[in-house]
């Protein structure tokens, strides 16, 4: 089969690492990058890193408002699909390239295929949730990760296509948990933190840029840091321009870092005391990492990160006292803290999910 993908964001490239090995050894694939994440620090050093070839087409479509960076992706994508004539577009998640390459290929009669499908958080103030609503719809194969997910789409009316496979993301990490398991990973970053010793924050929901919600998660932020366990906050660029152009500061106890490989990412996860995001992505690799996290949504989408984490993982939204509570529960400080997170670490085995090997097949007619 001929397949164009269409990625743009640096989870679509994680996706794509994981799936591109088995998906091209039985499918020509055209791998298509709108350019989502459009700077090198973003997602350009991600392509060296996990191993993806470079782009067959390389739209640079760069940000801009909803409605006009989709725009432009469906202009761009129009005449490379009508070259290509590929037997199926395939999408990955929820972010716009993932609405404009299942809109596009769907214009012109080409069948979709989206992973990670059936998602919901059930806020239509979410874009996310429009665009993964609408390429769920407009899909002949639908790649469920979650049982859940598969209800999701049944309660909407969709069970033909539908295909229960698993994480794609999980494969991944399986496949570099061990490399990172050993504190010398956290000494290779340069960035001089020790083990239990620091709480890694990742936010860039669009929620999250909004005035009120800066206001609220920095005062959490701050409240949780201190100065022998510092918060350690990857800052998404348009994170960093909306607290810039609200004037918002943060404290010295929130340690601001340029966001980071995927490699040094998860080694930060792993060995840090918790993890507080917005991010479903960093959400599962918590989850799978056995990190507690304290998500600063007031839902999520990944239902069953949160039911089998045993209480690691707790649904605080922005509200300072549950986010205190979970964290003294889940993390304590100083030398205990630090204890635990190195148990967690050398202990850690993770196996694949095989969710790339069942997409393959299915795509193969298998």
């Amino acid at each position: 089969m001929r397949i164009v993908s269409v990625v743009g964001t640096r989870p679509q490239l994680i996706k794509a690492a994981a799936l591109w090995p088995v998906l091209r050894a039985s499918h020509d694939e055209v791998f298509v990058d709108t350019g989502q994440h459009y700077d090198e620090a973003m997602a350009g050093t991600f392509f060296g890193e996990l191993g993806l070839p470079r782009p067959d087409h390389a739209l640079g479509v760069g940000g801009g408002g909803h409605g006009e960076q989709t725009g432009r992706m469906l202009t761009a994508l129009e005449p490379i699909l009508i070259v290509e004539r590929p037997d199926a577009v395939l999408v990955y998640g929820d972010t716009n390239s993932t609405l404009a390459g299942a809109l596009g290929a769907a214009k012109l009669g080409i069948p979709v295929a989206h992973v990670e499908a059936g998602l919901r958080s059930f806020d239509r103030g979410m874009p996310e949730e429009i665009n993964r609503v609408v390429a769920d719809h407009l899909s002949r194969w639908l790649f469920a990760p979650t049982p859940t997910a598969v209800a999701n789409l049944a309660g909407e009316g969709i069970v033909d296509g539908v295909h229960l496979v698993g994480d794609l993301m999980q494969d991944l990490v399986a496949r570099v948990a061990l490399e990172i398991r050993d504190p010398g990973a956290l000494v290779a970053t340069g960035l001089g933190l020790i083990p239990g010793g620091y709480l890694f924050a990742t936010i860039h929901r669009a929620e999250n840029r909004t005035a009120p919600a800066m206001a609220a998660w920095t005062a959490l932020l701050a409240e949780l840091a201190a100065v022998d366990r510092p918060v350690v906050l990857s800052l998404h660029p348009g994170t960093r321009a909306a607290l810039a152009a609200s004037g918002t500061t943060l404290p010295a106890t929130i340690r601001v870092i340029e966001p980071q490989g995927y490699r040094t990412t998860l080694t930060l996860q792993l060995h840090a005391a918790a993890v507080l995001t917005d991010s479903g992505g960093v959400q599962r690799e918590s989850a799978w990492l056995g990190v507690p996290c304290l998500v600063l949504r007031s839902t999520t989408e990944w239902v069953e990160a949160v039911e089998e984490s045993a209480g690691r993982m707790v649904v605080v939204g922005l509200d300072r006292g549950r986010a205190r509570a979970a964290l003294e529960r889940l993390a304590p400080a100083g030398e205990v803290g630090a204890l635990i997170a190195a148990e967690r670490a050398a202990g850690l085995r993770l196996p694949p999910a095989g969710a790339g090997e069942r997409i393959a097949a299915v795509l193969a007619g298998r």
